[in-house]
């Protein structure tokens, strides 16, 4: 877990050497990365230990993107030239503080927005993991019982062939693949008066697009053109599989994470149709 005291003063320090003025910090959430709203200055700050994240390709993402006019939160306007401060060991970046505003995001305007993302990202080139990738991470996981010692040998077994059969579904059905968010859902997206703005682009990877809309609310795919349903429902299923290997990792910060990766165990076991990830988040959280 972040030390969150020394993340905020390492966000402060590097806010008040470009004269922003940081007296307090809110915490909008933590977990291994920590962001921060800063005041009275009123900037957004994402704090992570230095290694254990990639700010600089986060950076040069979302200029790019802003760019091209995606929805995307800004980097802070009011420093000259924006990149990866470093802090006591902690890797800290500037971006705008967008004030939420009710009600939450409609579906429309989701799948509006998460359109407008992935078309103005085929616009740009830059060098980026494959969604292969990730899955490969979720396997490393489960293949080594040092990472994930509370996983039995069969739930091992089981979740490293489920893993490796969904690869090769996705892979051999040959769909166009481009730049994605990567984490598309909601704890992602900042509804503003703006519109609805993504988050968190250090999840970027290049997949197909149903691999994003996996990571959404049922009710955003059915506003979203010209999806690939059965293709949909094999990355909804990876999705599940990738989440329960991670919340099986030795270590891992998610609240309740291995009532989570129990129950996406059992998911996987008990066949379609394939949940969203909102439905059983809201579910295990008695919302």
């Amino acid at each position: 877990m972040i030390d969150v005291t020394r993340a905020i003063v390492a966000a402060t320090s590097v806010a008040a050497s470009l004269d922003l003025s940081a007296n307090d910090a809110d915490v909008l959430h933590t977990s291994n990365k920590l962001a921060l709203r800063l005041m009275p200055c009123d900037v957004f700050a994402r704090v992570a230990p230095v290694g254990q994240e990639v700010a600089q390709f986060e950076v040069d993402l979302a200029q790019r993107l802003t760019e091209v006019g995606c929805p995307v939160c800004p980097l802070e306007p009011r420093v000259e030239n924006p990149r990866v401060y470093t802090r006591d060991r902690f890797a800290v970046t500037l971006w705008t503080y967008c004030e939420p505003v009710t009600p939450h995001t409609s579906p429309v305007d989701y799948a509006q927005a998460l359109e407008q993302l992935h078309v103005g990202m085929r616009e740009i080139d830059v060098p980026s993991p494959r969604f292969t990738d990730r899955i490969t991470e979720a396997e490393e996981v489960v293949a080594d019982p040092d990472r994930s010692p509370e996983l039995t040998d069969a739930d091992r077994v089981f979740l490293s062939g489920r893993l490796a059969s969904l690869r090769r579904a996705i892979t051999d059905r040959g769909a166009v693949e481009q730049l994605l968010h990567g984490e598309p859902h909601p704890g992602n997206v900042l509804n503003t008066k703006n519109g609805p703005l993504f988050i968190d682009l250090e999840t970027c990877c290049r997949g197909p697009v149903e691999f994003d809309l996996a990571h959404v609310p049922e009710a955003v795919c059915a506003h979203y053109p010209s999806i690939d349903q059965g293709l949909l429902d094999d990355c909804r299923q990876l999705v599940i599989a990738m989440v329960a290997a991670w919340r099986w990792e030795l270590g891992d910060q998610f609240p309740n994470g291995r009532r989570f990766g129990e129950e996406f165990l059992r998911l996987l076991r008990a066949g379609p149709p394939w949940p969203t990830l909102d439905t059983v988040t809201r579910r295990l959280d008695g919302l």
